[in-house]
């Protein structure tokens, strides 16, 4: 069995090194960062779906199904009204600025410290957050596959890294479309294989099946207890903000979009991505459920199994072969999908916003040797974060760095937000990489004792909300501080 699985890796990289080849061809700086404007929409929105969902929520939405039931579902209510947000606001803005990185908005509004810090706070981000995604992806292969031929986890990262380094390499973004475009069918056919195989296996009705679960206590779709993390209406609204700041705040995300032809491709593009990215969010909390009818009709012990381990657990150890080869190609796709999109828009922040190369006088050659040196400095970054994960490997480790990636979010919203919404000047610009520093410091120890601090009172995704106001509210008393120093 794993040998026909290294097959088929075999031949699913095969496929993507010959899409980079085809869509590489004459590449120049502008084919890498915003694919010459000629990317078809229905083609970026389609793509956006696999780079959206990682290896992590591969695994974890299915699973946490055990858990938390389907109030999953609130959070992508909240990401359909998001992703309105930055479809009709963000979107315009982006394009009337005719931005490359979204980040020289922030120069425009702030000046330099606004855009390097804006830049820095994405480049920490997302390095973490995806460098961590692919590196659970990795470790799940390593101890299914590559364990078992003696090869080590340094050298399985190094090899995928490497992988994806060489196929973005010249095409950059316009490779990066349509590789997820590749990505995508594969992780979707990888999702509705297993999905079929369990129906088959068995053998129950749906109605069948949603007696089961309502049985089991794992039906639940809305919690009611406003104190708690998982309350509806905190859902709806983290959703919603995760979505606007994850994606619209996002370059690895924003700089798909701007590769298309026109503004009004681009707001297509997102609204048909919403649309079918719903479905697929859909599709998993319905395997998780499936999941769980399975474990019990065939008597596995899910006791003491995390979550994130149910979905690999019984589909490489209980469904045979064609499963345990579709989880593991729709493992690989939905890291690659992720991370090659990161590698590409890293390297882009790093040239337009910390060393402003679009302003350099120099040639067009010269700036593809910069732009490739970039991509090789991102790539061996990406790498060293994988590898600390390696040797440093534990729960407690990987929530931390999950809750530092999502902090340095909250100063993007509540920077864009006093960008967009007011015409407020900040002239002492070194106090807004303060500020991006001291308040997440700030909420995160209001998370941390909410429950003494707010009467029993449990943050959820909302504490985002609450970061980015915080940065908005601090950005408006030193520009209304500034004000009254001038009229002195």
């Amino acid at each position: 069995m794993k040998l026909l699985i290294s097959l088929a890796l075999l031949i699913y990289t095969i496929l993507l090194f010959l899409v980079s080849w085809l869509t590489s061809r004459k590449a120049n700086n502008d084919t890498f960062f915003i694919g010459n404007r000629k990317s078809p929409w229905f083609v970026v929105a389609y793509g956006m779906v696999g780079a959206t969902l990682s290896g992590v929520t591969f695994m974890s939405v299915p699973g946490d199904v055990a858990n938390t039931q389907f109030t999953y579902f609130g959070l992508v209510i909240g990401y359909a009204f998001g992703y309105l947000v930055v479809a009709f606001l963000l979107l315009p803005l982006y394009y009337k600025l005719n931005l490359i990185s979204i980040y020289q908005f922030l120069g425009t509004r702030f000046g330099t410290a606004g855009q390097k810090t804006g830049s820095l706070l994405f480049i920490i981000s997302r390095l973490t957050a995806s460098a961590l995604k692919m590196y659970l992806t990795i470790f799940v292969l390593q101890i299914f596959l590559f364990d078992s031929w003696g090869i080590p986890i340094w050298a399985t990262a190094s090899l995928m890294i490497l992988t994806i380094f060489l196929y973005t390499f010249k095409g950059g973004v316009k490779t990066v479309i349509w590789t997820d475009l590749l990505q995508t069918t594969f992780f979707l056919v990888a999702l509705g294989a297993t999905i079929y195989i369990i129906f088959k296996d068995i053998n129950l009705s749906f109605g069948e099946i949603s007696t089961s679960l309502q049985a089991s206590g794992h039906t639940k779709m809305f919690a009611t207890d406003w104190k708690a993390r998982n309350f509806f209406l905190k859902h709806i609204l983290g959703g919603m903000f995760i979505t606007m700041t994850m994606t619209g705040l996002d370059q690895d995300m924003m700089q798909k979009n701007l590769s298309c032809k026109n503004l009004k491709d681009a707001q297509r593009n997102m609204m048909s991505f919403t649309g079918i990215l719903v479905i697929v969010k859909a599709l998993f909390l319905l395997l998780g459920g499936l999941l769980l009818v399975y474990a019990q009709q065939k008597g596995i012990d899910l006791t003491g199994m995390k979550s994130d381990q149910i979905y690999p657990v019984i589909a490489l150890n209980h469904l045979g072969i064609v499963a345990a080869a579709c989880f593991v190609i729709g493992l690989v796709a939905s890291g690659y999908s992720s991370a090659d999109g990161t590698l590409t828009s890293l390297t882009t922040t790093f040239c337009f916003d910390i060393l402003n190369m679009n302003k350099w006088t120099t040639s067009e050659k010269q700036r593809i040797v910069i732009r490739r040196a970039m991509h090789i400095l991102m790539s061996l970054l990406f790498l060293g974060v994988i590898l600390i994960f390696t040797n440093y490997h534990n729960d407690a480790m990987i929530r931390i760095l999950l809750i530092v990636a999502g902090y340095t979010y909250g100063p993007l919203l509540g920077l864009f937000a006093f960008g967009i919404f007011t015409k407020r000047e900040i002239k002492a610009g070194w106090l807004i990489p303060v500020l991006a520093v001291l308040v997440p410091v700030l909420v995160f120890f209001l998370s941390k004792y909410s429950v003494e601090l707010f009467g029993g009172y449990k943050f959820g995704f909302e504490l985002l909300i609450v970061n980015g106001g915080l940065v908005f509210l601090g950005l408006w008393i030193v520009s209304v501080l500034q004000g009254r120093d001038s009229q002195l």
